[in-house]
């Protein structure tokens, strides 16, 4: 009890239009009124896709079970001027996520008491004035003993450096160099004889003989041998899944010249 449904109709763009909304019975069944020219066409068929919504006692729609095509709106036939329709599949809801009316009676409690606020309390009394008392001196304290007279060492000599003694100078003669003697004249050797050219003798070695070189035959090629080329079986692999459907790219708007001002061209000569 408590539970209701709607007639949902989706109109173009993807958009659900609701047409017709009912309660269901203490048995499970309900039934509704939609007007036939909006939804049923004149062969029988139906001109949109609707479905049936079921909605909690709160008003919140419930998830369907089977999907959304198990509470798909079907033809099922006509009867006189009237076209009956239904459901492809019956109605499924689970109670923990389509709650239906609370049948549970509220307890009734006394009245409660009067509210009964706690007496204000009376403002106290202004404090005493303080009686003044001077505040009491500290006791003197007594003087250190005089420190004891300390004697000075004896002052440190002042050390003075002796009396520098000026002889006078003695006077050295000045040195007369030397005056050096020329040199001896350089020797000359006579120069070498001319050596004559004398051409070596020439030896006349007998011939060599040297055997004709002949060539060798070759090998015939070897013969080669085939193998078969090992087969490793390998698994096929899986095919790729589909690439999602991305939607297309907004065009791209340049609010400014892709390039500026062109400089003045020059003048022919």
């Amino acid at each position: 009890k408590g539970l209701r449904v709607t007639i949902d109709c989706k109109v173009n763009k993807g958009h659900f239009v609701t047409k017709a909304s009912g309660n269901i019975d203490g048995e499970g069944k309900f039934s509704l009124k939609v007007p036939t020219h909006d939804i049923v066409s004149e062969d029988g068929g139906l001109k949109e896709e609707c479905y049936a919504q079921l909605h909690s006692a709160v008003g919140t729609p419930c998830p369907a079970h089977d999907g959304l095509e198990s509470n798909k709106i079907v033809f099922l036939y006509k009867s006189g001027d009237k076209h009956v329709l239904g459901l492809k599949q019956n109605l499924k809801f689970s109670p923990e996520l389509c709650v239906s009316k609370f049948f549970w009676p509220m307890p009734k409690f006394p009245p409660s008491p009067p509210l009964e606020l706690p007496p204000f309390p009376k403002p106290c009394p202004p404090p005493p004035v303080p009686v003044y008392e001077p505040p009491p001196k500290p006791p003197k304290k007594p003087c250190p003993p005089k420190a004891p007279k300390i004697e000075l060492p004896p002052p440190v000599p002042v050390y003075k450096p002796p009396p520098k003694i000026e002889h006078p100078p003695i006077y050295v003669p000045p040195v007369i160099p030397k005056k050096p003697c020329p040199p001896k004249a350089p020797k000359v050797d006579p120069p070498p004889p001319v050596p004559v050219y004398k051409p070596p003798p020439k030896i006349e070695h007998p011939p060599i003989y040297v055997p004709p070189v002949i060539p060798k035959k070759p090998c015939p090629p070897p013969v080669p041998i085939y193998v078969p080329p090992v087969v490793i079986p390998k698994k096929p692999c899986p095919p790729l899944p589909p690439l999602p459907k991305f939607p297309p790219l907004p065009p791209k708007y340049i609010h400014h010249p892709k390039f500026g001002k062109w400089p003045p061209l020059p003048t022919h000569p």
